[in-house]
C-alpha cells in the first residue's frame, strides 16, 4: 500500500469538500439577471369590502426581451396572496367593481380594453368593445359606467372614424410629419392630431359619450399623476386634468376641470392659479374635490400642496401649507374625515394623514420608501407599498395609526434568498456655504475594514430629485457595489426631501453649490473612513447627473473614470431640441437669447479644453427629454481631444434603459468600465476574465523546421 499517495488523495478529498462547503455557504452578489427575475409590484387598489387588496406584478423574460404584468390579490386578515390573472399578455390598472369583481385594462385584446374577473377565479370577461384603445379608466360607484381616457382625432365624430384614420396613417407610405405649433413630441413619442378625451362609457351598451370634445387634451403632456380622473360618488360629474393654454410646451399651467356626465361645458375649477394643478379625487361623501397645487408658474419642482375644493361653496382650503415637503400622492379615508398621503423626507418617503378640513398633519409611517397609501374600507387598516435598499417593493399593512406594520406580500423572497446585500449607512457633512448635506454610503459585498476600497460617487438626476432608501432597478446601489466599490450617494443642494428652500437653491446654479457639495462629500468620506482609497475615485450619473459628470470633466482630474448617461452637454443645442421648454426657461431664467449669460455660466461644452478623464458615454436615441445629440456632441469632443472614451448608444431606448437585454448590456458595460479603471478584478457574469499577464522572462527561441 502506497501510504504517501493515499494520504495525498485523502487530503485532496477533504480540501475539495471544505471548498465546496465554503462555496455553498458563501452568499452570492446581485446580478442583472437577478434584477430581471424579480417581480415589480405596483398598482395598489383596496377593495370596497375592506378585506382584499389588488395589485400588479410585472415579470420579465430575459430571452424574450419583454415584460408582462398580471393582477394579484391579497387578503388583509389572513395574509394570503395569490395571482389572479395569467397569460402572455399584460393585465394592469385594477379597479374594483361594486359586485366584488376586479376590472382591469388588458392587452389580451387589440386594442387595449377593460376586462373583469371574479376574485375566486375563472375566465376574465371583456367589458368594453371599442374600436380604439383605452389609456385609463375609473368606475362609477353604481358600477354601470366608466369614465375612460381615449386618444381621438377631434375632427372625428365617432370612435370608428378615429380607428379608421389611425389605420390609414399607420399603413400610409409617406411618414412625414407636418406641424405648425409646439409641442411636437413628448418623452419618447412624436405627437399627431390625436388628443386624450374623457368618455362616459355605459357598460350595458350604447354609444360612449365624449365629455371633452374639441382640442382639449387630458392628461396634460407632463406633471400629471396616477389617475387625473375621478367620478363623483353620485355619478353626476367627472374631474380631470388638462392644460388648455396656447403654449403647453413652455408653461406648467395645468388645471383641474369638472364636467357633467350628462354632457356640457367643462368647468375650470382652478383657473385662478397660473401654476400646476393636478390629480383630482372626489371625497367619498361627495363634498370635496382634493387635488395637488403649485404656486409658481413654470417651475415643475415647486412644492405640491394638498388643497380641498368645496363643491358647494366653491372655496379652496389648503391642507398641507404648514408642511415643508412636497406631497407625492394621496387618497381619501372612507369616512371623508381625513386624507392619507406620502411625502419625501431625508431620503425616505413617509406616510402622513391630514384632517379635513382643519389641516392637522400627523406622520403615520417613517421607515423606508412608501407609496400608494390607502385606508381600508372599514377604516381599520393602512395599506401601502414599501421598498428599501435591500428589498424591492412589496405590499405592507399596518393599523390605521401606522403601528404594527407588517409585510403582506412576499413576491420576491425566493428570488432574493442567498444574495448578499448591505444596508445603507447615512452620513452628514458641511457642504456649500456650510449647509448640512445628507447622503448614503454602501459598502461592497464581503467588506473587510482592514482593506482599501475604491470609491464610486453616484450623482442623481432631476436635478430636483434625491437618492433614497430604495431598491432602484435602473440605478441600483447594490449592483454598483458588486465589483468591490464603496458607493456614495449624496443628496446635494437642489435635492428634494430637505425643505423647499434647499430644492430651490439649484436653479441658476447647476455647476455651483451641487458641485461643491459633491467635492466636499468625497473629501469628508475619504477623511473619515480609512478603508476608502482617496486616490481611486470614480463617478457616474444620468440626466442632471450626466450633466454633472460632463461638468466635472472640465473642472477636475481627480476621477479614475466617469460615466455620463443621457447628460446635458451643450445648453444651447439642448434648449433647441428638448420637448419640455418650461424646464430650461425656469432654471436659466428665460430663453438663450433673453438670458445668454446663465446658459453660458454652467455649459460643459465651453470647458472641453480641460477634458482628460476616461469617460463612457451612454444615450438612447428615443430620448426626447435630453436628446441623443447631447451624447454625440460629448463623445465627439472626447474623441477629438484624444481622451479615452466609449459610446454606448441604444436606438430603441428613451431616457431610461428598460428592455431586459439592453439593461443587461448597460449594467455589464458600465460596471466593466468602472471596475477596469479602478483596477478591480471583475468581469460580467458569464464572461471569461482575461488571463493575467505573465512577467517577462527568458524565452526559448523557436526553430522553424
Amino acid at each position: 500500500m502506497d501510504r504517501k499517495r493515499t494520504s495525498t488523495a485523502l487530503f485532496a478529498v477533504i480540501a475539495s469538500l471544505l471548498a465546496g462547503a465554503a462555496a455553498a455557504a458563501a452568499p452570492r452578489t446581485l446580478t442583472v439577471e437577478d434584477l430581471y427575475r424579480l417581480g415589480r409590484v405596483g398598482g395598489l387598489e383596496p377593495s370596497p369590502s375592506a378585506e382584499l387588496v389588488a395589485f400588479t406584478v410585472k415579470r420579465f423574460d430575459m430571452e424574450a426581451n419583454r415584460g408582462v404584468s398580471h393582477v394579484w390579490i391579497a387578503d388583509l386578515a389572513s395574509g394570503a396572496v395569490r395571482q389572479l390573472t395569467s397569460g402572455d399578455k399584460s393585465d394592469f390598472a385594477p379597479r374594483w367593481l361594486p359586485d366584488g369583481r376586479l376590472a382591469f385594462l388588458s392587452a389580451r385584446s387589440e386594442p387595449v380594453q377593460v376586462f373583469a374577473i371574479a376574485v375566486d377565479g375563472g375566465e376574465a370577461q371583456q367589458l368594453t368593445h371599442l374600436p380604439v384603445g383605452i389609456d385609463n379608466f375609473a368606475v362609477s360607484k353604481d358600477g354601470r359606467s366608466l369614465a375612460a381616457v381615449i386618444q381621438v382625432f377631434p375632427s372625428c365624430d365617432t370612435l370608428a372614424c378615429t380607428a379608421q384614420r389611425a389605420a390609414e396613417i399607420d399603413g400610409g407610405k409617406v411618414k412625414a410629419r407636418v406641424y405648425d405649433k409646439l409641442p411636437i413630441r413628448v418623452w419618447d413619442t412624436w405627437l399627431d392630431a390625436r388628443r386624450g378625451h374623457v368618455f362616459w362609457v355605459p357598460l350595458a351598451g350604447g354609444e360612449p359619450r365624449d365629455l371633452t370634445p374639441g382640442e382639449l387634451r387630458t392628461p396634460p403632456i407632463d406633471l400629471g399623476g396616477r389617475m387625473d380622473l375621478s367620478i363623483a360618488p353620485d355619478g353626476s360629474e367627472v374631474a380631470f386634468t388638462a392644460n388648455v393654454t396656447r403654449n403647453p410646451a413652455w408653461n406648467t399651467n395645468n388645471d383641474v376641470f369638472a364636467v357633467p356626465t350628462a354632457g356640457g361645458v367643462p368647468q375650470n375649477i382652478t383657473g385662478a392659479n397660473a401654476a400646476c394643478d393636478a390629480e383630482p379625487i372626489h371625497s367619498p361623501d361627495g363634498a370635496y374635490i382634493a387635488y395637488l397645487t403649485m404656486t409658481r408658474p413654470g417651475f415643475e419642482a415647486d412644492r405640491r400642496v394638498l388643497v380641498l375644493y368645496d363643491r358647494k361653496s366653491k372655496k379652496r382650503i389648503p391642507l398641507t401649507d404648514s408642511l415643508d415637503s412636497s406631497v407625492s400622492a394621496f387618497s381619501w379615508a372612507p369616512s371623508s374625515r381625513y386624507i392619507v398621503f406620502t411625502a419625501q423626507e431625508r431620503g425616505r418617503e413617509s406616510v402622513y394623514k391630514v384632517s379635513v378640513p382643519s389641516g392637522v398633519v400627523t406622520r403615520l409611517v417613517a421607515a423606508g420608501m412608501n407609496a400608494d397609501a390607502f385606508v381600508s374600507a372599514d377604516g381599520g387598516r393602512l395599506v401601502f407599498l414599501r421598498q428599501t435598499a435591500t428589498r424591492p417593493t412589496e405590499v405592507w399593512v399596518a393599523d390605521s395609526s401606522g403601528a404594527k406594520a407588517r409585510q403582506l406580500s412576499h413576491v420576491n423572497d425566493g428570488a432574493l434568498a442567498g444574495i448578499e446585500m448591505g444596508a445603507l449607512e447615512e452620513f452628514e457633512f458641511a457642504g456649500a456655504g456650510g449647509d448640512k448635506v445628507h447622503g448614503f454610503l454602501l459598502k461592497p459585498p464581503g467588506f473587510d475594514p482592514k482593506k482599501k476600497y475604491p470609491l464610486l460617487l453616484l450623482v442623481h438626476g432631476g436635478p430636483q430629485g434625491a437618492f433614497g432608501d430604495e431598491f432602484h432597478f435602473r440605478w441600483n446601489l447594490q449592483m454598483f457595489a458588486t465589483p468591490g466599490f464603496v458607493v456614495a450617494a449624496i443628496n446635494f443642494h437642489g435635492s428634494t426631501g430637505y425643505g423647499q428652500a434647499f430644492t430651490d437653491s439649484i436653479s441658476g446654479d447647476w455647476g455651483g453649490k451641487p458641485y461643491d457639495d459633491l467635492v466636499k462629500g468625497i473629501d469628508f468620506l475619504v477623511g473619515k473612513h480609512p478603508f476608502i482609497d482617496g486616490g481611486n475615485v470614480s463617478a457616474a450619473g444620468a440626466s442632471y447627473g450626466g450633466f454633472m459628470i460632463n461638468w466635472m470633466l472640465g473642472h477636475t482630474d481627480r476621477f479614475r473614470s466617469l460615466v455620463s448617461h443621457d447628460g446635458v452637454f451643450n445648453q444651447i443645442s439642448m434648449y433647441g431640441s428638448t420637448e419640455e421648454l418650461w424646464f430650461p426657461e425656469w432654471e436659466y431664467k428665460g430663453t438663450p437669447w433673453d438670458a445668454p449669460e446663465l446658459y453660458a455660466k454652467h455649459n460643459p461644452v465651453d470647458h472641453v479644453g480641460k477634458f482628460k478623464t476616461p469617460t463612457l458615454v451612454v444615450h438612447g436615441e428615443n430620448d426626447f427629454r435630453v436628446p441623443y445629440g447631447q451624447g454625440l456632441e460629448l463623445f465627439t469632443a472626447l474623441q477629438r481631444k484624444g481622451v479615452e472614451s466609449k459610446l454606448l448608444l441604444f436606438p430603441d431606448e428613451n431616457h431610461f434603459v428598460q428592455r431586459p437585454q439592453n439593461a443587461r448590456l448597460w449594467w455589464n458595460t458600465v460596471l466593466e468600465w468602472l471596475a477596469s479603471h479602478a483596477k478591480l478584478k471583475w468581469t460580467p457574469p458569464g464572461k471569461t476574465a482575461a488571463p493575467a499577464a505573465k512577467k517577462p522572462g527568458k524565452q526559448k527561441k523557436k526553430i522553424a523546421g
